[in-house]
């Protein structure tokens, strides 16, 4: 076995994209198409030297990641733009392309879904017997899963203590998906609106989605997974999903690749504004780690009720939700008594990412658009100016497209 990293020596980006049609932007089940493609064989997975495409549950999206933990975010965007670019001219001859943000605006799951029927295609069976996948909250929704590494339990429950407390506002930096169904949803991020009860029928497997406090590895699959697997039993007799994957929390224990998984985070507008929420997310995830605000003791007395109420309230109102909550501010250094979920980003910003970074030429673009346009959900309500016809989502998903290919942000001034 490989020796574990140790927290912060190494990433794991996910990100999710969407399939459709060139001329009329509705979801394309192609994937499986797309994979044989770029490997000459129906496959799963196809390597592209640091990076892999791999299929999903649904035949029109698709997943781009890099294979083993990189280092360091900064050298991540050129490497996951190019293979965007490259999936984008492979898709041409299939009049497609690659679609970003959390949902497409106008698919109907109910009758637009097809499952993956190739390799694994029992573990996707499995999944459609028991929770029914042609709905929002399984056939639509792209996200971004940022994985973190620990070493031993002493690095497992310190970074787990801290990735629980920044899950409740990462709506708040990441939420993309305010339209669904060809309206306006009612929530800025819809996507985690559908996801926090989408296998609430196993709930052991999600839990509340922000998970308690874990105070070791041993304790956590005796608290989390044991009883998920013990649930789920009756359903899946044969035994497909009983694996580790099958929690869905908003942030998960892999214990096959002793990493902490977050899954709350939309998928943005390219690969660019991913990776600087991620370098946002992770240098307030290591000032939580490093103490610099509050004791461990502190941050893992917090209750999971008090977190859950912030994300709901941030799924539905993104960077102007009101958070109120002084115990879970004063965890962060914040003073006053309450503030809106964007100002307590900037100030996690300024007083947690290095200024060397903050002020890297590299960044500065997607750190300026953030923090000043808002979550791109919000500019991408901006940019349809309370219009939910077709031809206009048409006109704004087209433009989120291009962004993708040309790996810029999405800016609505």
């Amino acid at each position: 076995m490989k020796t574990p990293l140790s927290a912060f020596s190494g990433y794991g980006i996910e990100l999710e994209y969407m399939i459709v049609d060139r001329d009329t932007l509705s979801v394309l089940p192609v994937a499986d198409q797309l994979l044989h493609s770029l490997s000459g064989q129906w496959t799963s997975e196809v390597r592209c030297d640091r990076l892999a495409w791999s299929n999903e549950i649904v035949l029109h999206l698709i997943e781009l990641k890099n294979a083993n933990p990189e280092s360091c975010l900064d050298t991540l965007p050129p490497l996951f733009q190019n293979e965007v670019k490259r999936v984008n001219a492979q898709l041409e001859s299939m009049h497609a392309r690659l679609m970003p943000s959390a949902m497409h605006p106008w698919m109907n799951p109910a009758v637009e879904t097809q499952l993956w029927c190739h390799d694994n295609a029992d573990i996707y069976r499995a999944y459609d017997r028991i929770f029914d996948c042609r709905r929002h909250g399984w056939a639509n929704l792209q996200s971004m899963h940022f994985n973190l590494p620990f070493a031993d339990d002493m690095e497992f429950s310190r970074l787990h203590a801290a990735i629980r407390l920044v899950l409740p506002i990462l709506p708040a930096l990441t939420a993309s998906s305010p339209v669904a169904s060809g309206g306006y949803s009612g929530f800025m991020d819809f996507r985690m609106e559908n996801y926090r009860t989408h296998q609430i029928k196993i709930p052991a497997s999600m839990g509340k989605v922000i998970p308690d406090t874990a105070i070791s590895r041993n304790a956590y699959r005796e608290k989390v997974l044991t009883p998920m697997y013990r649930e789920i039993r009756n359903h899946d007799p044969d035994g497909v999903l009983q694996h580790e994957w099958l929690n869905v929390r908003g942030a998960v224990a892999r214990f096959d690749r002793n990493a902490i998984e977050i899954r709350i985070m939309d998928v943005q507008e390219c690969p660019y504004a991913d990776l600087a929420v991620a370098v946002v997310v992770m240098n307030t995830i290591k000032a939580l780690y490093d103490q610099k605000t509050s004791i461990l003791a502190r941050q893992q007395a917090i209750s999971t009720d008090g977190l859950l109420r912030i994300l709901r309230d941030c799924i539905r109102d993104a960077e102007q939700t009101r958070i109120i909550d002084r115990e879970y501010l004063e965890l962060f250094g914040f003073a006053t008594g309450s503030c809106e979920a964007g100002e307590l980003w900037y100030h996690l910003f300024t007083t947690s990412t290095p200024a060397e970074i903050r002020q890297s030429a590299l960044w500065k673009t997607a750190f300026a658009t953030l923090f000043e346009q808002g979550s791109l959900a919000r500019r991408i309500l901006r940019a349809l100016h309370h219009d939910f016809r077709r031809e206009n989502l048409a006109v704004v998903y087209r433009k989120l497209c291009d962004c993708l290919e040309d790996g810029r942000m999405f800016s609505v001034t």
